[in-house]
């Protein structure tokens, strides 16, 4: 393969990009290019970076191609589409406001598994545990753990012992010293 010979703008420019980038894999790709351009063989580069030769190779016909940093960033990782969508979050939205004692759940608030059931039973589906605290989330839904409270005992004033006042001092009048 030829020598890559960068202008003095393009190297300026490569300077700034790796100062000023947090991209690991940008980052390492603008080094190869420097390095290549300093006189480093790609078999150096690749060792120098972990990397194969064939990706060296690949990176500065990349930039030679568009003669621009931005052509050595990675294109955008959509991921996979999301399983649970708009009709998980109505249904989601549906079940919160009702109480899980009407679907036939021995329980006074809804959780995780209730939940997953009721969707299970209702979409044909399993979403897990993640899945739907994120649709929670996503749907402004607060996930607080219901706090227990006893009712108050009518006999505690009774068994509180009597507790001596508090006795008043009065307040000094100097200071010491």
């Amino acid at each position: 393969m030829s020598e890559l010979k960068l202008t003095a703008s393009e190297r300026r420019q490569l300077r700034e990009e790796l100062r000023r980038t947090h991209d690991a894999r940008l980052h390492r790709r603008l080094l190869a290019l420097q390095e290549y351009d300093r006189g480093a063989s790609a078999s150096e580069v690749a060792e120098l970076l972990g990397v194969s030769c064939q990706s060296i190779y690949n990176w500065i016909a990349r930039f030679r191609e568009r003669r621009h940093v931005a052509a050595l960033s990675d294109a955008p990782h959509p991921g996979r589409p999301a399983r649970a969508g708009q009709a998980m979050e109505t249904l989601l939205r549906t079940l919160l406001m009702l109480s899980p004692e009407r679907f036939g759940y021995h329980a006074t608030f809804w959780t995780v598994p209730l939940l997953q059931d009721q969707l299970r039973q209702n979409m044909g589906e399993h979403y897990s545990d993640d899945t739907i605290r994120r649709s929670l989330h996503r749907i402004g839904y607060v996930w607080k753990r219901p706090r227990y409270v006893l009712m108050p005992d009518p006999e505690r004033e009774k068994k509180t012992p009597n507790l001596p006042r508090p006795v008043w001092r009065a307040r000094v009048q100097r200071l010491a010293g």
